[in-house]
């Protein structure tokens, strides 16, 4: 999957001499919790998050009343708290990749680039997205938890007994598995029962099942 397929496009953004009682407006009005920063040119420059707003706001423990607060806030700039260096991904890349970045930088989302325009933004919002369309997570149906062998051919054979008995796959995802020999997979199926599933998984060698439920 391409992440121009599954990104927010045409996101929110703000100019570096925003402030951050502008800033938070923004969010709050827009639901979102990132917003890039772009400058008058429209070129990328940085990122600023509801987290930095926090950081940036004085502690409970402040002697300051509220109408000081509100000014020092007012005069605050996102160009001083944003983040610069910012980690981008191209619009033709694919979702895992995203995903990958993100969970390596620890970061919760990524501006969408076409060249050096802002064309979206992925963030772990519409990754949960894809991960509940990937496994299906809206149809009904058996979904089958399985460790099945690492060889060729194998998921063809899964498959092929499934579609023998009538039964629709609707979701299958594979990982590693315990050891290089095996893998496991997730197996959402329609128009079989439970105990049909059951049975078709216990018919196929080197296929245990780890969990099947409706």
């Amino acid at each position: 999957m391409i992440i121009s397929r599954v990104m927010t496009k045409n996101p929110v953004y703000v100019h570096p001499d925003a402030s951050i009682t502008e800033t938070r407006s923004l969010m709050d009005r827009e639901k979102v919790g990132h917003l890039p920063v772009l400058d008058y040119n429209s070129a990328l420059v940085g990122i600023v998050a509801r987290e930095d707003l926090f950081k940036a706001s004085p502690s409970e423990a402040t002697t300051l009343d509220m109408y000081e607060i509100s000014y020092l806030l007012a005069k605050m700039k996102v160009r001083e708290i944003m983040a610069k260096n910012v980690i981008t991904v191209d619009e033709n890349e694919v979702v895992e990749e995203a995903a990958r970045i993100m969970a390596d930088k620890g970061i919760g989302c990524l501006p969408v680039m076409r060249g050096s325009l802002l064309v979206g933004i992925i963030t772990d919002t519409d990754l949960f997205r894809v991960f509940v369309n990937v496994f299906g997570a809206r149809h009904s149906g058996v979904r089958a938890a399985i460790s099945m062998g690492e060889q060729p051919g194998e998921l063809a054979r899964i498959s092929g007994a499934i579609a023998e008995k009538g039964g629709n796959i609707v979701s299958l995802v594979t990982s590693e598995g315990d050891d290089v020999a095996h893998r496991r997979g997730t197996i959402k199926v329609e128009g079989l029962s439970k105990t049909e599933m059951e049975a078709i998984m216990k018919s196929l060698p080197d296929v245990v099942v780890e969990d099947i439920r409706e």
